[in-house]
């Protein structure tokens, strides 16, 4: 099972519990209201915050791929370079 489902699972349990916790309790329904509204926003905003992490680690990891795959290509032309001067030399 991946980290994601199980990132969503615990998200949605926890969602399910906050909002059975707050519809069962003895309060007026224009205070559950709010409660719920402030729970639904407190989530969106750690959904939002969550994303954004992933979002940027995502961005990091591609940078470095992107670094490397240069660092490489200047690698092979560097050695490219030096085996057709080998082979010019030899030739003569």
């Amino acid at each position: 099972m991946s980290a994601g489902k199980v990132l969503l699972g615990v998200l949605a349990g926890v969602a399910t519990g906050a909002i059975l916790g707050i519809l069962l309790a003895p309060d007026k329904g224009s205070d559950t209201r709010k409660k719920i509204s402030k729970k639904g926003k407190d989530y969106k905003d750690s959904m939002k915050n969550k994303f954004n992490e992933f979002k940027e680690s995502i961005t990091e990891k591609f940078e470095k791929v992107k670094e490397e795959a240069a660092g490489f290509s200047e690698h092979v032309k560097s050695k490219s370079d030096e085996i057709k001067k080998d082979l010019n030399t030899s030739r003569n």
